[in-house]
């Protein structure tokens, strides 16, 4: 009977044991690896270890909260509602523990920790890279990942906390976000070398009217900017003849050298891409441009290194980027 108790207390000290364990960073990590890809293989190789590995580390948070988190079925997984519930509060922890690490790192002098950076497509083909270029030979520490995608989606990933910062052609007026000015793009008419308009140089806002246009879907900042120019001499985007609507600048500018109609876009675009074979075309009373901000969430701590790069772009104005490189 005395064994009987003594066992009994040994197996509640145990367990009162196993209850007070704390949680485990990396645990976590391997865990939002597994719910993101929902496949523990693919896991597995973006975090470099090995299947069984990640399983192991996935059974032991479900010891640990006496509850399954995903539901296999084969090859199948899925978040069961504890997985689910758990995902938002394992990122905010796995990024608390990285800040933690950064932070102290930075104490010794080096700006140190991982930049992500989500960027509309024009800055961030042209402008991002030779900005990075600059800041990451000042601050060899850190390591920058940049993700270039609509400006709508770069703007949600900064509300969702999956990126730093945002360049955007656009700001967002949520309470959430502080934008910066960062810098304006000129947006141009480019036409065909053998277009009519391509040897005159100037033409009047009324013979738009009379072209093929190849443009921008609508909701981009492109097309926001020259809708807003053109409602400002009496010409409204439905009176245009499109010819084609293409997702990127860089498309239009390739068609618009192919002679498949004119459009408008950025400078910078045309400065790296087509220049000497497209003609930039002057419309007499439309001054086009886009402002680029650079955003970032006001209720999410930053590190030093998303701080040290905040600062670098807008420490003072920078060249319009069509001189950069």
């Amino acid at each position: 009977m005395e064994k009987a108790s003594k066992d009994l207390c040994l197996e509640v000290g145990r367990r009162r044991e196993k209850r007070n364990v704390m949680l485990d960073a990396h645990q976590l990590h391997v865990f939002l690896a597994a719910a993101e890809t929902l496949n523990f293989s693919l896991a597995a190789k973006r975090l470099h270890m090995t299947q069984p590995s990640v399983s192991q580390h996935i059974q032991t948070l479900e010891q640990h909260f006496n509850t399954p988190l995903f539901l296999r079925s084969g090859r199948h997984v899925e978040l069961t509602d504890a997985g689910q519930a758990l995902l938002p509060l394992a990122r905010e922890m796995v990024s608390l523990s990285v800040r933690i690490d950064e932070t102290m790192r930075s104490l010794k002098g080096d700006v140190c920790g991982h930049l992500l950076v989500g960027c509309s497509t024009t800055p961030g083909k042209y402008v991002l890279p030779h900005l990075l270029a600059e800041f990451l030979r000042a601050h060899p520490h850190v390591q920058a990942s940049c993700y270039v995608m609509a400006r709508q989606n770069a703007l949600q990933f900064l509300s969702k906390g999956d990126v730093h910062l945002a360049l955007a052609s656009a700001r967002d007026f949520s309470r959430d976000f502080e934008f910066r000015k960062f810098l304006s793009d000129a947006i141009a008419l480019i036409v065909p070398l053998d277009h009519p308009w391509a040897s005159r140089g100037e033409i009047g806002s009324e013979e738009l009217l009379d072209a093929n246009f190849i443009l921008r879907e609508e909701g981009s900042g492109t097309y926001n900017a020259v809708r807003d120019g053109l409602l400002g001499v009496g010409i409204s985007m439905d009176q245009l003849r499109t010819a084609l609507t293409l997702g990127n600048s860089e498309a239009i500018a390739l068609a618009v050298q192919e002679g498949i109609g004119v459009g408008f876009v950025s400078e910078i675009v045309v400065t790296r891409l087509v220049k000497d074979r497209v003609a930039m075309v002057q419309v007499r009373g439309l001054e086009l441009s886009q402002d680029i901000y650079i955003g970032r969430h006001v209720h999410r701590p930053a590190t030093a290194a998303q701080n040290a790069f905040w600062d670098f772009v807008t420490a003072a104005a920078k060249p319009h980027p069509a001189a950069i490189g």
